[in-house]
C-alpha cells in the first residue's frame, strides 16, 4: 500500500505546486484554494486515467443488453433450478465474452485511490512525530501547509467526528466542522445516487438477478453506507467523493450520448429514431410514400345528376 500512498501524495502534491503558482497562500471565503484545488484536480487526473476503462464499461453493459433475450429464455427453460441456470448463463457470458461484472470494475479500481487518499488525509495530524511527517515524499513545509487548510472554516484533515482536542490543534471550532462536512456528506449521498440512478435509468435494469442485485447495490447500498461511515472520513476525502460525482454524471452523460442504451431489437434507439426519420423522407422523395386519399373527393356532388355509364357509352357510339 506505501506504493498507492506515495502515487496519490505524488498528483495530490503536484497539483498543489501548480495551483499554488497561481493563488498562492491566499484565503478566500477561510479556504486554502491551492489544497482544495488540488484535491479536485486529483479527480480529474484519476478519472481521465480510467477514461478507457469506463468506455469499456459501457459497451459491457450494452453487450449484455443485447444478451437479455437470451438470458430470458434460459431463466424460462430453468425455471426453480437455480443452480443450472447459473452454469448456463456463465456458459453464455463465455461464449459470447460478455462479463457481468464489468459495470463495477471503474469502481473497484478507484477504491484503492480512495483508501490512499484517505490514509494520506488522516496521516496530517499537528501531533505527527517529526520523522513520520516526510512519508511519502512530504517535506515538512507541505506538512504543516496541509494540515492547516481548510474549506469553508473547516480544515480538510479533520472529520466529523474529531475531538475537540484535535479541532483545537487544528484551530478550529467543532461547529463550524460539523456543519461544513454535514452539508458535504449529504451532497456526496445525494450524488452518489444519482450517478448509480443516471446509469440505471439509461441502461435500464437487467434481467440477469446478478446483475440487478449489483445494480441495486450500486443504488441503494452504496449511498446508505455513506451515511453511516461518511461521519469519519476526512473533509478532504469527501471533497474528493463529491467531486468524482459531480465528473461521473458530466461523464455518463456525455458516453451514454455516444453509446445510447439497446431497443428490445439490438438497435440504439436514437439512430433508430434517425433511421426510420431518414426512411420516411426518402420514401417521399422517390415517390414511394402514399398518400391519403380523401373519400369525400370521389363522391358525388350534392344536386349534380348522376351519370348512367352505359348511356353514357351507348352516346358516344
Amino acid at each position: 500500500m506505501a506504493v498507492i500512498y506515495e502515487a496519490i501524495s505524488a498528483i495530490l502534491l503536484f497539483w498543489h505546486a501548480a495551483w499554488h503558482k497561481v493563488v498562492g497562500d491566499a484565503s478566500w471565503l477561510a479556504t486554502n484554494w491551492s489544497w482544495v484545488l488540488g484535491i479536485i484536480f486529483l479527480v480529474i487526473t484519476v478519472r481521465a486515467i480510467l477514461f478507457p476503462i469506463f468506455v469499456k464499461q459501457i459497451k459491457s453493459q450494452r453487450a449484455m443488453q443485447a444478451l437479455q433475450p437470451k438470458v430470458k429464455a434460459l431463466q424460462e427453460k430453468h425455471k426453480g433450478d437455480r443452480e443450472t441456470l447459473q452454469q448456463e448463463l456463465m456458459k453464455l457470458y463465455r461464449e459470447e465474452k460478455a462479463n457481468p461484472l464489468m459495470g463495477c470494475l471503474p469502481m473497484f479500481l478507484q477504491v484503492p485511490v480512495f483508501l490512499g487518499l484517505f490514509h494520506v488525509l488522516r496521516h496530517l495530524k499537528p501531533t505527527m512525530p517529526e520523522h513520520l511527517r516526510t512519508l511519502y515524499g512530504w517535506t515538512a513545509g507541505q506538512f504543516e501547509s496541509a494540515s492547516h487548510a481548510k474549506l469553508f472554516g473547516a480544515p480538510i484533515a479533520a472529520s466529523f467526528r474529531s475531538s475537540s482536542h484535535e479541532l483545537s490543534l487544528l484551530g478550529a471550532s467543532g461547529t463550524t466542522v460539523k456543519i461544513v462536512a454535514a452539508i458535504l456528506i449529504a451532497t456526496m449521498i445525494v450524488t452518489t445516487y444519482f450517478t448509480s440512478r443516471q446509469m440505471i435509468l439509461k441502461t435500464g435494469w437487467a434481467e440477469d438477478p446478478q446483475q440487478r442485485m449489483v445494480q441495486k447495490l450500486m443504488l441503494y447500498g452504496v449511498p446508505f453506507s455513506l451515511l453511516i461511515s461518511g461521519y469519519m472520513f476526512p473533509i478532504g476525502v469527501v471533497i474528493y467523493w463529491v467531486t468524482q460525482n459531480i465528473f461521473s454524471l458530466g461523464q455518463q452523460m456525455w458516453v451514454l450520448r455516444k453509446f445510447p442504451p439497446l431497443t428490445p431489437n439490438g438497435t440504439p434507439a436514437p439512430q433508430k429514431a434517425k433511421a426510420d426519420a431518414k426512411g420516411a423522407k426518402s420514401g417521399a422523395k422517390d415517390g414511394s410514400a402514399t398518400k391519403a386519399v380523401d373519400s369525400r373527393a370521389l363522391a358525388p356532388k350534392v344536386g349534380a345528376k348522376p351519370v348512367n355509364p352505359k348511356k353514357g357509352g351507348a352516346a358516344k357510339r
